[in-house]
């Protein structure tokens, strides 16, 4: 057993690190009604990574990782763009328009690829069994650092989420929050998959504003949860040997569904009137 959480020990630490920062920016995405924003961005950042191992540029580089962020800032700005003109295009139908001509594009480019099946796989699930403690010091400096951005402008980036567009300079504010986005989307596909990101992203968020109205309470509750169902994901997944990262993606979507299918025994309605 002692073994097993040497070698697992890792991974979790990644795990909550992914909740720490996912919750908070998935309470911003609730709160702007983009809940797809995580899974076109993701899947834009996987379309860089792919192109640049068409190039023959290796996974794990730094130079695969700016090519992926440069594809990633490129969408973000795209969407900060929509946001503006949202009277008019569906911020939403944007965003989906944009994962579907990604997914299509990684399936164009990977089959020119060798292993095309296999990088589609960990592009995905991810291989968070696999992180070492240079990845977590990696994504956790990055995090740290998208997370001093956000404390400096929080007046800002909240009331542009939550208030009633009393903040001037819309479209800067808005860049900004998607490019720090990018920032860590792109590092989180980097390590966790398309799916396990958007997973730690939607479900702690969507689960805390059942039972709570402060952001605060809700950040401390998501927090809880998604550390809780991290570390069973990975002791299950590992006692199984079964993928860590499609276990834990479906152990996490199986909560709201849940609560959705209890609503009426919890009387979730008056919880949230």
């Amino acid at each position: 057993m002692i073994e097993a959480w040497q070698f697992l020990l890792a991974p979790f630490v990644m795990c909550v690190l992914l909740v720490g920062i996912h919750c908070y920016l998935g309470l911003h995405v609730l709160a702007r009604g983009v809940i797809f924003v995580d899974l076109s961005l993701a899947q834009v950042a996987s379309f860089g990574a792919t192109v640049a191992l068409l190039f023959e540029l290796e996974h794990y580089n730094g130079v695969t990782y700016f090519v992926s962020l440069g594809f990633t800032f490129l969408a973000a700005s795209f969407f900060a763009l929509a946001r503006k003109y949202e009277h008019v295009f569906s911020q939403e139908a944007i965003i989906g328009i944009v994962y579907a001509m990604s997914s299509a594009a990684i399936v164009l480019v990977v089959d020119r690829m060798a292993h095309g099946a296999e990088h589609i796989k960990e592009a995905l699930i991810g291989q968070i069994l696999w992180v070492n403690w240079k990845d977590v010091t990696t994504t956790a400096s990055i995090y740290t650092g998208v997370g001093i951005v956000h404390y400096i402008f929080r007046k800002q980036m909240v009331e542009l989420s939550f208030g009633h567009g009393k903040v001037k300079s819309h479209f800067i504010w808005d860049l900004l929050f998607y490019a720090l986005f990018g920032v860590v989307i792109t590092s989180s596909v980097h390590v966790a998959g398309v799916l396990l990101v958007f997973a730690y992203l939607i479900v702690p968020s969507i689960v805390s504003t059942l039972f709570f109205k402060t952001i605060r309470a809700r950040l401390i509750f998501g927090w809880t949860l998604g550390t809780v169902l991290s570390f069973l994901g990975l002791a299950i997944s590992y006692k199984l040997d079964i993928p860590a990262g499609a276990f834990i993606v479906v152990e996490f979507t199986l909560v709201p569904i849940f609560f959705l299918i209890a609503a009426p025994v919890f009387k979730l309605e008056r919880l949230r009137g």
